[in-house]
């Protein structure tokens, strides 16, 4: 192992240490910007989307301008890995890997910037509030990241347990589904729960409801397309004696497509409003468009493929997940492609035990390499 992947692993591990939320990343953002700019980048600019860091490093010959994103937000999650570098706060924790995404990039960061062996600009991208719906990607488009470094393309990469780990995944057009926020209010009658006749009980309506909304999946939608409907959330009353006045019910939407995406929200709708009526009930329907299609450019992808087919075995026809990303954000303002990098087994993102794997850091890190040194 090289001295310069020691000390990448060792920022890793530091990263892990000092997980922060959302766009509140003082020491993370500090840290990342120190680094970079102890690399000699051109520029570093902190504050981008209020609180994401840019570098931009010049090739030693004219070329297109690219762009390389990391993420830098954690989680509210607890850590129980029991690794000698855990979080050293409490409830908090990268659970995601974006340690691990950051560790990546800055080493590629570090590597092209010894040399300058190619042709054109790279833009280090280091973003905040990629989790939780912060959607810090878009943060950064609306304090003009794309005119403001002039890029031409955009890539992403995220790590990825239950995939062969070194290995790399990709696909053409989209890649990750798009998430959506639903809410439903029911409104009944509320009463005593020994007098269930003289009320009307949302929490009955909301069963029903829960229970017809998975018809949208199963009857309504094309049998080859994809959507998931999930109520996560159902709350009424708060007391056993007491049958509430109202019920809520909370969940996600997943599609792949904008044509379903719009049938499930006009499904969702015309069922919850319809099974409420036909109990006596009353139903209100938010349904809030989050995150939208991870969507890769069939060029960009081809040589991100390229350039990850140099490094280690590439998959180009990996199938659709059902989670989502923020980087569709950038997606949809620049041409660009989104890739995985398999972490092999182990428990899944966003569990208390999940460790990014060490052992591919380096393959990430060349991965970025190569796709500078190819423009």
């Amino acid at each position: 192992m090289t001295a310069e992947l020691t000390q990448a692993i060792d920022w890793r591990h530091d990263l892990h240490r000092h997980p922060e939320l959302l766009y509140d990343l003082p020491w993370t953002s500090g840290f990342v910007a120190e680094r970079l700019r102890e690399m000699g980048m051109d520029s570093v600019t902190t504050g981008v989307g209020r609180s994401g860091v840019v570098a931009v490093l010049q090739g030693e010959r004219p070329g297109p301008v690219t762009a390389l994103r990391a993420d830098m937000d954690a989680l509210p999650i607890t850590e129980a890995t029991g690794a000698p570098h855990a979080s050293l706060h409490q409830g908090r924790m990268h659970a995601c890997g974006h340690d691990g995404h950051m560790a990546m990039l800055l080493l590629a960061a570090r590597r092209v910037a010894t040399q300058r062996d190619f042709a054109g600009t790279a833009v280090f991208i280091f973003q905040p509030a990629e989790e939780n719906g912060g959607a810090g990607a878009r943060a950064m488009l609306q304090d003009g990241l794309i005119t403001r470094f002039g890029m031409t393309q955009i890539f992403g990469m995220h790590c990825m347990p239950g995939l062969q780990g070194g290995q790399f995944f990709t696909r053409p057009k989209g890649i990750m589904a798009a998430a959506d926020s639903l809410r439903i209010t029911i409104e009944g009658r509320g009463g005593h729960a020994a007098r269930p006749d003289t009320c009307v009980d949302p929490a009955l309506v909301a069963s029903h409801i829960h229970v017809a909304l998975q018809s949208i999946v199963s009857r309504n939608i094309d049998p080859v397309a994809s959507a998931v409907i999930s109520i996560t959330q159902m709350e009424a009353s708060d007391n056993e004696d007491i049958i509430a006045p109202i019920a809520r019910l909370a969940g996600t939407v997943r599609t792949l497509d904008e044509a379903v995406r719009d049938h499930c929200e006009a499904a969702i709708t015309r069922i919850a409003t319809g099974v409420a009526a036909a109990h006596g009930a009353q139903a209100k329907v938010e349904y809030l468009r989050d995150y939208p299609v991870t969507v890769n450019a069939p060029a960009a992808m081809a040589r991100a493929a390229r350039s990850a087919a140099a490094v280690a075995p590439t998959q180009i026809d990996t199938p659709p997940l059902m989670v989502s990303e923020d980087f569709s954000f950038m997606l949809q303002a620049l041409e660009g492609a989104f890739l995985f990098l398999g972490q092999g087994d182990g428990p899944g993102l966003h569990s208390p035990t999940f460790e990014f794997n060490d052992a591919v850091l380096n393959v990430g890190a060349r991965f970025w390499e190569q796709l500078i040194r190819d423009q």
